[in-house]
C-alpha cells in the first residue's frame, strides 16, 4: 500500500451505505488539516459515495483500492 503519512485509520468494514461516510464526516475533524485517514470498508458504494462526500466537503479522496476491504485514503482540506 502506499505510504499517505496516515494520521488516523477507520475500521468500517461491515457497515452498509451511508454509515461509512457518515462516520468519517464525524472524525475529520479529528485530524489537522493536511492529514490522512485511512478507511477500511466492505461497502461497495464507497467507491462512489467517497468522492461525492470530498467534493461536498471540501476534502480529498488521495486514492481508492477496490479490493477486500476496500481501502480510501481522504486528505482533511478544510
Amino acid at each position: 500500500m502506499p505510504d499517505h503519512n496516515v494520521a488516523k485509520t477507520l475500521d468500517l468494514k461491515g457497515l452498509p451505505c451511508p454509515m461509512p461516510v457518515v462516520k468519517i464526516s464525524q472524525e475529520i475533524n479529528s485530524v489537522e488539516v493536511g492529514e490522512v485517514i485511512e478507511v477500511h470498508t466492505t461497502d461497495p458504494g464507497s467507491l462512489s459515495d467517497f468522492p461525492a462526500w470530498a467534493k461536498v466537503s471540501g476534502n480529498e479522496v488521495l486514492e481508492s483500492i477496490q479490493g477486500d476491504p476496500i481501502v480510501i485514503f481522504v486528505r482533511r482540506i478544510k
